[in-house]
């Protein structure tokens, strides 16, 4: 007799059970059972996150495929479309923390290359712990490397990122992978199974015990105990997904897949019941017939298994010889498993017999929907209270900004980078340490700019404030480089849904990122929900990660942030107030994390964004820089950096303080150079759009010199500010 504890050690509430139980007119079996716990989790239904998720807008003229598929598709013209996605592998990275990147890197490509596109980069958002912290650099280093390990074999450029550190990401840290792929317009594929009859064909890798309920363990909060699911971390072979990759694309360009799906969360049972819920259709699979590496495994072991790189087709009766050759040329296991039905059902024989047999819809669709109770955090109404005047105005500039560069939140990421084949391909042209990478088009004068972001301290203080700012810096960050902001991707992590804080937390940064998402015409076409990211009650800060993509008619008219030649002017664009709540100058100098978030007006952050985007299209520009974490002087240090060239700046207070000025993250703001006679077409073109304008000074020599009413506040060599913040990662390593 089944009790309710065999349900709930599956993740399982007794309501839930009830409705299974109502669904199958009988109570199910153990390997039914299992099939809903993993597809009922709240990894694989969304169930506590649906109803927030529609309130995103999914549409817009360059869409082709929005969320719903494996990736989001956007038309860029010349029928071409860029295919892209991006995705947490959080808490299997914080129990292996190599295996746990590298298979979140496997997991996003064939997302990519299922839908009939050629990866072509790789980004990602990562979180953790301070480095101080032992733990914390034991995990950094592994995960970075697991990324490096899977990207650089695979044969992909790993071309951008981002990371941070925090306290609270020490026992959960955040791992987001990102995959940005290139396909003809008319070869989207989808992973749906129709046409009764149709062979459905697994192949790839073995199907091992690897990865057995991942779904479910990242479906709940880590704790000691987590140490203990260590089997539960899937394993990845990067060069065995080199020759998935190259097959499958094959297939698809002779059009030999009627729909296809990858094998990751929940394995089996989420591919072959997505696909067949998709399709309208059932699907009848036979468990005798799946390549196994391990012998004696089990029914509900072959459909929970999450081994890696593997895909399963749907094929037309008449190519599927070819597609069993092409797999075989490609030293691929591959075996025909089943049939496309007509009758709904998800039917799994093993034996001769029948072990399985449920609606495919029920599992893929019919999880309950929730509407977790929402609450304003109670830290958060002292939490933004911020008196300026009680806050000491900087007296030393100079050593404030050296330690600014220091913070391993502003200092080079250089450390991380250089691990990654950033080249492979060749079409890299904008490398990591920009404000977004680029990408060339071969075949085209087209280019792709693409970045990762989320200010997460924002969030924290005003969900709904740093949501907006995580889309719009995301968009400035790939209209500095040149590109037009097409559409984007997110991977919302987040602490336990049911804690009323964290699920209003999520309600409003969802909100913000859909304002800014209908204002910047940048649909949402796909991404992630990561729940459950804390550790022993402690939740992350709330970490809404965008991944953008943008598209430059003209690659050759890309920009970066490095001052390119002396004598040229440097010209801020954009408002500064007196704005020090959440920066990283008020957490690092004063160690506090208190007050709102910079202002935010939309309106003015597309008239920014759009001077800036024409600017570089007419040529006027030779440089330009968004103001983010660090404000006006940090990004003034950073844009010397990259051909060590200074720079000589006058400010002037005018009624703000000095810190403020200096440090202050005010949005909406881009620091740009261009030559002189070029000044005055930028200054008609600000005018136009009513975008503020301040020339600063001019670039020259090898230090960075500030004036302030003018009073000269920073002197400092480049070389010196270079050595502070490219090599402060590295000592913190060590």
């Amino acid at each position: 007799m089944r009790t309710a504890k065999d349900w709930r050690s599956l993740g399982l509430k007794d309501e839930e059970y009830e409705a299974i139980v109502k669904i199958l007119g009988r109570e199910p079996n153990d390997v039914e059972l299992g099939m809903y716990s993993v597809m009922w989790s709240e990894h694989c239904s969304y169930k506590n996150s649906r109803d927030v998720l529609r309130t995103f807008p999914t549409k817009g003229p360059r869409v082709l495929q929005g969320p719903g598929e494996n990736a989001g598709v956007v038309d860029i013209g010349d029928g071409l479309a860029v295919c892209f996605k991006i995705e947490s592998h959080n808490h299997p990275s914080a129990i292996e923390p190599y295996q746990g990147a590298a298979t979140g890197v496997g997991g996003i490509i064939r997302d990519i290359f299922t839908m009939g596109a050629r990866p072509i980069a790789l980004l990602n958002s990562l979180r953790f712990g301070t480095l101080d912290d032992a733990r914390a650099r034991y995990l950094f280093g592994n995960v970075v490397a697991g990324i490096a390990g899977y990207g650089n074999c695979v044969g992909i450029p790993t071309v951008g990122g981002e990371v941070g550190f925090h306290p609270c990401y020490r026992g959960n840290p955040l791992v987001n992978a990102m995959c940005v792929g290139l396909m003809a317009a008319e070869k989207i594929k989808r992973g749906r199974a129709a046409g009764a009859g149709n062979p459905v064909v697994l192949a790839g890798a073995r199907t091992g015990r690897d990865g057995m309920h991942g779904v479910t363990f990242a479906s709940e909060a880590l704790s000691a105990a987590s140490e203990e699911r260590r089997p539960a971390v899937q394993v990845g072979d990067p060069f065995l997904e080199k020759l998935l990759l190259e097959a499958c694309l094959e297939l698809i360009e002779n059009d030999a897949v009627a729909g296809i799906q990858d094998l990751g969360g929940a394995g089996l049972t989420c591919a072959a019941s997505e696909m067949a819920s998709r399709g309208g259709s059932g699907m009848e699979i036979d468990l005798d017939r799946v390549p196994c590496r391990e012998t004696g495994m089990t029914a509900a072991e072959i459909m929970l298994s999450e081994s890696q790189e593997r895909m399963l087709l749907v094929v037309p009766p008449e190519k599927e010889e070819y597609v069993h050759a092409v797999f075989a040329r490609w030293g691929l296991a591959a075996s025909t498993i089943g049939r496309v039905t007509g009758d709904g059902m998800l039917r799994v024989r093993m034996g001769g017999k029948v072990v399985a047999e449920v609606p495919a819809r029920s599992l893929a669709e019919d999880a309950p929907v929730y509407c977790p109770p929402s609450r304003e955090p109670a830290y958060l109404r002292a939490a933004c209270e911020l008196d300026l005047a009680e806050i000491p105005d900087v007296d030393e500039p100079e050593q404030a900004l050296l330690v600014l560069l220091r913070s391993p939140n502003l200092a080079s990421k250089e450390w991380v980078f250089r691990q990654y084949d950033y080249m492979v391909r060749t079409a890299t042209v904008v490398h990591p340490g920009s404000d977004a990478a680029v990408l060339r088009i071969r075949g085209s004068k087209k280019g792709l700019a693409m970045t990762v972001d989320c200010n997460a301290r924002y969030v924290y203080l005003d969900p709904y404030t740093g949501g907006k700012i995580a889309v719009v810096e995301a968009a400035r960050n790939v209209a500095c480089s040149g590109g037009e902001p097409l559409a984007l991707t997110d991977c919302l992590n987040f602490g336990n849904p049911e804690n009323p804080e964290v699920y209003w937390q999520f309600r409003k940064a969802v909100e913000g990122m859909s304002v800014a998402c209908l204002a910047f015409g940048t649909p949402v076409v796909g991404g992630n929900v990561s729940f459950y990211n804390e550790h022993e009650g402690e939740s992350i800060y709330p970490t809404p990660v965008v991944g953008m993509i943008g598209l430059l008619e003209d690659v050759e008219k890309r920009c970066t942030q490095s001052f390119k030649a002396p004598g040229n002017a440097i010209v801020l664009l954009g408002d500064t107030c007196n704005e020090l709540g959440g920066s990283e100058y008020l957490a690092v100098i004063h160690g506090l994390v208190r007050g709102k978030p910079p202002a935010l007006d939309l309106e003015k952050e597309k008239d920014v964004q759009q001077v800036v985007l024409k600017a570089i299209r007419l040529g006027l520009l030779q440089s330009a820089h968004d103001l983010s974490e660090g404000g006006l002087a940090v990004a003034l240090a950073e844009s010397t950096f990259g051909n060590l060239l200074g720079a000589e700046v006058e400010l002037k207070t005018a009624g703000l303080r000095r810190d403020s000025l200096l440090f202050g993250e005010s949005q909406s703001r881009v620091l740009v150079s261009l030559p002189q006679d070029r000044l005055a077409c930028l200054q008609e073109l600000a005018g136009q759009h009513q975008v503020p304008l301040q020339v600063l000074g001019r670039t020259g020599g090898d230090r960075l010199k500030v004036y302030l009413d003018g009073r000269q506040v920073i002197n400092l060599r480049v070389e010196e500010m270079h050595a502070a913040w490219s090599k402060a990662l590295g000592r913190l390593m060590k």
